[in-house]
């Protein structure tokens, strides 16, 4: 399984919040998301079918695109 950390500028809502980890969540191989207001992180755990890039491809086409990764595990 991986993990990774990562700030999201476009969260401002707990509906924003909500969207990743409705979105995120319905893809095949995500074990886990946890997305926060305040801190605009977003922490996602997959293994396969899941990948980064499928990940990243997600949010960038919800309008959530990753900028800084935090941690990587």
């Amino acid at each position: 399984m991986e993990t990774k950390t990562f700030i999201v500028p476009n969260i401002s809502c707990g509906h924003c919040t909500h969207t990743i980890q409705m979105e995120l969540g319905d893809l095949a191989g995500i074990t886990s998301v946890k997305a926060e207001v305040e801190s605009k992180e977003v922490t996602v755990s997959w293994q396969d079918p899941a990948t980064w890039e499928k990940i990243d491809e997600l949010l960038h086409e919800i309008n959530y695109p990753p900028e800084q990764l935090i941690q990587l595990n």
